[in-house]
């Protein structure tokens, strides 16, 4: 029986040994202490950039902690065995893996590391996660033409509205990618979005258009833990901007938002 609640789509977990500055280090416990009085019961943890291609602790908190976590690894792309290499992160609960441009955000994907990977994706039931701005975007739009069975999630908005203001034309680019039928979008990091301050509720206009576009059902809710709960920012915040504060939502949008979306992509056989 699955546990009830909402599900973080997206945390990232470590300890002192990962060199990350603020906070210093965030377990589960730590994770847990913040996320459980709201209510969030699942996670999907995402392997943190300061362990580069070492997922071992993040895969150990899966271990520890059977039918909580759910992970997004991070493999070298262009590694001879990298088919062998999905095989065994499948087996140890990887359901996704974080991409991201590397140079020319025009061309980033063209590389047969990334042919292979987005080929291999939908036998093994994991997703591309690409963290990347909005510049990046037309690359994934042509991969996703291209592999359309291949489930694509992107990060945290595609980061519309973190370096420059939310503009019309970044929201455009991101909800072009609509119309791939297995393309997912995390509505999450309000702390590092538009005004960057609670209540977040400047960035409702965004959202509301991409629950427009793409629909509640590919949609997913994250906070981005740690980094939601410092300098200011709190794990409560980031719930109750999407819990309480879109009354467009209804309860059933809420439900796929905050739970269902995450569960469908990162918990299902």
């Amino acid at each position: 029986m699955q546990p009830p609640g909402y599900i973080d789509a997206h945390v990232h977990v470590y300890d002192e040994s990962s060199g990350t500055k603020s906070p210093g280090r965030f377990t589960p416990a730590d994770l847990f202490a913040q996320c459980r009085p709201l209510g969030v019961s699942r996670i999907v943890l995402i392997q943190i950039s300061s362990y580069r291609f070492d997922n071992s602790y993040m895969l150990g908190a899966v271990r520890e902690h059977p039918g909580v976590f759910s992970a997004v690894a991070v493999v070298e792309h262009e590694r001879s065995d990298i088919e062998k290499a999905m095989e065994d992160f499948a087996k140890q609960g990887v359901r996704g893996f974080r991409i991201g441009p590397r140079g020319n955000p025009s061309n980033w994907l063209d590389s047969p590391g990334y042919e292979r990977m987005w080929t291999l994706g939908p036998k093994l039931g994991q997703a591309m996660c690409p963290l990347l701005n909005p510049d990046a975007l037309p690359a994934v739009d042509r991969m996703c033409e291209k592999h359309p069975d291949t489930t694509v999630v992107i990060d945290h908005m595609a980061r519309i509205g973190a370096s420059a203001p939310v503009r019309d034309a970044d929201i455009r680019a991101l909800s072009a990618l609509a119309r791939h039928r297995n393309t997912y979008v995390k509505i999450s990091a309000f702390y590092a979005l538009g005004k960057k301050q609670p209540p977040y509720t400047d960035l409702i206009p965004m959202i509301r258009r991409l629950v427009e576009d793409f629909g509640p059902r590919r949609l997913m809710w994250a906070s981005d833990s740690p980094f939601q709960v410092v300098n200011g920012h709190s794990y409560a915040a980031s719930v109750e901007l999407v819990r309480d504060r879109m009354p467009f939502l209804s309860a059933d949008d809420r439900d796929w938002l905050l739970r269902r979306t995450a569960e469908k992509v990162f918990f299902s056989k």
